[in-house]
């Protein structure tokens, strides 16, 4: 497009109206008197949305569908995380790990930890990559274990009171009403996961992400690669795999849906294991869709897992 003047005098205005209205709403949030909440990803977003309702103002800086591991942060997530009166992480190496983003984000918008971001695992009894253990090297998917996501709901119930004790009978009365509900749905998934044959329990995900899953339903899980910071589908990954997968009577092969489901398909081909549906691991997904909450997308977990293991 050529720029004549007055094109240049438009742009000119538009992007001022458009510094303008994020000033505007800026100012709006901050004149709301509501605590300012930043989160780290959708799952936490919408755990901290059940226990705090509209008390607080709240951002997730990791878009729904995209990976927590490794995140290019905007513009925004700084200025959020600078306004934020409280922020939220999981910890336990996600966003921690890789070039560790969330520290850098941390150390730019001069927050302390401890006194301005929470990691909501605290408590967790953590796992670990396979073959390693130490700082650093646990597995960060502790959520998919629902012990561990009432663990998530109750810390961040324990610092939404703490700084903001004027809501504290909602925040408490949430939280109890909340962790009844994913308690009552582990206690039926726990039930129901023993009717599964034993040499058809095992299940097989993209990445390596549902040990917290298999220690809570007994059920061993197998994957292409461990974790989303390492290689993904390599032909030496799907080589053992198959390998592993042709020595088991496994009826069923998932695909997280925020991963790449090629490499999935292509075991799927070479042992002849139908894909039974996608689950979620990293994120829920978009409102109005199957798994927009952190205990649907659960829930929808539990259930394609059973009925894809119980197959003949």
């Amino acid at each position: 497009m050529r720029m004549t003047k007055k094109t240049t005098v438009f742009m000119s205005l538009l992007l001022a109206l458009s510094i303008f209205l994020v000033a505007c709403g800026d100012k709006k949030e901050a004149a709301s008197g509501k605590l300012q909440v930043v989160v780290t990803n959708s799952i936490l977003w919408d755990l901290t949305k059940n226990i705090a309702g509209d008390k607080i103002e709240l951002h997730s800086i990791v878009p729904v569908g995209k990976d927590p591991h490794d995140y290019e942060v905007l513009p925004e997530d700084i200025k959020r995380s600078t306004d934020a009166d409280l922020i939220f992480y999981n910890g336990l190496n996600l966003e921690t790990g890789g070039d560790a983003w969330f520290t850098k984000l941390m150390n730019n918008a001069k927050k302390e930890d401890g006194k301005d971001y929470f990691a909501v695992s605290k408590g967790v009894e953590p796992l670990y990559l396979e073959g390693k253990k130490g700082q650093g090297k646990e597995d960060p998917h502790a959520w998919l274990n629902l012990d561990n996501g009432i663990i998530y709901a109750n810390n961040i119930a324990t610092q939404l009171i703490a700084k903001d004790p004027a809501n504290k009978e909602t925040y408490e009365k949430n939280v109890k009403e909340y962790t009844a509900k994913l308690a009552k749905l582990n206690a039926e998934a726990t039930e129901k996961f023993a009717d599964i044959p034993k040499a058809q329990k095992m299940i097989v995900t993209s990445e390596g992400c549902f040990k917290y899953f298999s220690k809570a339903y007994d059920i061993p899980s197998a994957y292409i690669w461990e974790i989303n910071t390492e290689e993904e589908g390599t032909p030496n990954q799907i080589k053992n795999l198959v390998d592993q997968l042709r020595k088991t009577e496994v009826p069923a092969l998932f695909v997280e849906s925020s991963v790449d489901d090629r490499p999935m398909k292509m075991i799927s081909k070479e042992t002849n294991i139908p894909i039974h549906a996608k689950i979620f691991t990293d994120s829920i997904s978009e409102q109005g869709e199957e798994g927009d909450s952190y205990y649907d997308m659960m829930e929808w977990n539990l259930t394609q897992i059973h009925d894809g293991l119980v197959k003949k």
